[in-house]
């Protein structure tokens, strides 16, 4: 079980609004705002994990996210349902943001893996995906 996950981010406003919407989606609550960063958390069935964005600094600070080149390729978190998964594609689309895949069944992963592929701010892939009993 991951404990927590910093992502690096260009810029705070617009990552901050990002993740409110996605992450909010999930069940995560926005806990701390700090001047380089913020953090969600989620608790639930004695488990804890938190997401938190760190402003990037330094001279590769502006550099895109390259999920080819060592380091993240991308995060996948668990949905409720099918039908969680669309609502989330729903409300990323009426904000703008980058739509990878569509939400759609995956067999090639699992006969009943269906997810939808996004990208944040920075080009960090996400996925969020159901995978029935």
């Amino acid at each position: 079980m991951v404990h927590h996950l910093d992502l690096t981010v260009t810029d705070l406003a617009r990552s901050r609004a990002f993740y409110d919407l996605v992450l909010g989606h999930m069940g995560y609550a926005r806990a701390v705002d700090h001047p380089h960063g913020s953090d969600w958390d989620r608790a639930g069935d004695g488990l804890f994990c938190s997401i938190g964005i760190i402003e990037a600094k330094g001279p590769n600070a502006t550099r895109p996210h390259d999920r080819y080149a060592p380091g993240l390729h991308h995060i996948a978190w668990h949905a409720a349902s099918c039908a969680d998964v669309d609502a989330l594609h729903a409300k990323l689309v009426a904000a703008g943001a980058v739509i990878l895949d569509a939400p759609t069944l995956w067999p090639q992963y699992a006969p009943d893996y269906y997810a939808l592929f996004f990208a944040d701010p920075d080009g960090v892939k996400l996925e969020y995906v159901f995978v029935g009993a």
